[in-house]
């Protein structure tokens, strides 16, 4: 198994980018999810211009639905921290991540009146890694404990028997403290770092869920943004199945950056990878 890593880099020049590998996942990714939100849409356009089948009318809901989803996002991460002059990479598979996980907390909720919803979903992590600093040699620890909450607003612009699609507004706080911390107490020469920083950004996007079948169903968002980070995206693709009307379980791939830079402090990172989950309707 390939060992996570984050070398230190004591240059500033240059701009940062994610390696080839990384860029070659990044647009499948991106195409992969772009497709599946495509067809959730071509099936709408398909369910209201279809002249056989006309669109029966949807029955007034009779109140507040709610649905809690706990998930397991399986993803790499790659990107890069700057502390001044100081550089740290990083490029880590989930193997690699889920080896120095202290603590992880993800999931959404949903409350739902016929078109309009009130959805959040909240990522924590408490990761720790080994690190290196480049040229010197040295063997360090690196550490990052990352809260994510995005609560959001949303409307169905299209509603029908077999699903809906949504677009919605909101906001996404990101809470991160980082440190870096060489283990050579004799030769420090003055590299341990530490950062902290909180910020919120503003976000738009759509989401929708469509049934296939009375049991297999897509869903998937589109979210962008920022404000005190230069820019963020998510995007999520998904396949569910319905074991009855109160239980659920989807599998599909989700991919997300976010680039941030605040005075001496740059935060750039791409996640990606698998993601699972189970859904409780009430």
């Amino acid at each position: 198994m390939r060992r996570r890593h984050c070398i230190a880099n004591s240059s500033l020049s240059g701009s940062w980018q994610l390696p080839s590998p990384a860029r070659g996942r990044f647009a499948g990714v991106v195409l992969t999810v772009a497709i599946g939100l495509a067809s959730v849409g071509a099936a709408f356009a398909a369910d209201i211009s279809s002249p056989e089948e006309p669109v029966a009318p949807v029955p007034a809901a009779s109140g507040w639905t709610f649905a809690v989803t706990p998930y397991v996002w399986m993803s790499s991460m790659s990107g890069e921290v700057k502390y001044g002059s100081l550089q740290a990479n990083f490029d880590s598979s989930f193997s690699e991540i889920i080896d120095h996980l202290d603590f992880a907390v993800m999931g959404t909720v949903e409350a739902r009146y016929d078109r309009f919803s009130v959805f959040s979903d909240l990522i924590y992590m408490k990761l720790s890694a080994d690190a290196k600093v480049d040229r010197l040699g040295l063997e360090a620890d690196f550490g990052a404990e990352i809260l994510q909450w995005t609560p959001a607003i949303a409307y169905s612009i299209l509603k029908t028997e077999r699903g809906n699609f949504d677009v919605m507004a909101g906001a996404r706080l990101w809470s991160l403290e980082t440190s870096l911390d060489v283990n050579d107490t004799y030769v420090q020469y003055g590299l341990d770092r530490d950062r902290s920083a909180t910020w919120v950004d503003g976000i738009v996007g759509v989401k929708g869920q469509y049934s296939l079948t009375d049991s297999v169903y897509l869903s998937g968002w589109a979210m962008a943004g920022g404000g005190s980070s230069d820019f963020n995206w998510d995007l999520l693709g998904a396949v569910g199945y319905k074991f009855n009307d109160r239980f659920s379980a989807m599998a599909g791939y989700r991919a997300q950056s976010i680039d941030y830079e605040k005075g001496s402090f740059v935060f750039n990172q791409v996640l990606q990878g698998p993601i699972v989950g189970g859904t409780i309707k009430f």
